[in-house]
């Protein structure tokens, strides 16, 4: 499976930053390449889990397409996930965002298999940007080598 392109920032920032051996990205929401959110709403108030876990995967895809690109500018690659933080947009009575968080996992154990999976959080939080179901955010170790 390879990464989806990262998408554009949104605002003042970047897409993923390089420090040490680790690459650092930027919350990602389920959004194409070209910026359009692909889901929106909340948790427990018409989006479900099944669709939240699965946006929650593209936002993981997002992630991991920012952390190639850096690492692919700074002459590196990913060797493999260690934290993930999974944002929820959800009612207060909603309590499944590991199944949620689980979407992104999914993703992440496709690309670098079930002994390849990060430390995630899963936080549920009354909105997001765009009015986005899921935020996805990831620090990934490179592989030793030479930065240029």
């Amino acid at each position: 499976m390879s990464e989806a392109a990262a998408p554009e920032p949104r605002g003042r920032y970047v897409a993923a930053v390089v420090h040490g051996d680790a690459v650092h990205s930027a919350g990602m929401t389920p959004r194409r390449s070209d910026g359009v959110l692909l889901v929106t709403g909340r948790v427990g108030a018409g989006t479900d889990v099944t669709a939240a876990g699965d946006a929650a995967g593209l936002a993981a895809r997002n992630a991991l397409g920012a952390c190639t690109e850096a690492a692919a500018r700074a002459g590196r690659t990913l060797l493999r996930p260690v934290a993930m933080t999974v944002w929820v947009a959800c009612t207060d009575t909603f309590t499944g965002h590991s199944a949620v968080a689980d979407g992104a996992s999914a993703v992440l154990a496709d690309r670098f298999g079930p002994d390849g999976l990060p430390a995630r959080a899963a936080v549920g939080v009354c909105a997001l940007p765009g009015g986005s179901p899921v935020e996805v955010a990831l620090v990934v170790a490179l592989a030793p080598g030479r930065p240029r």
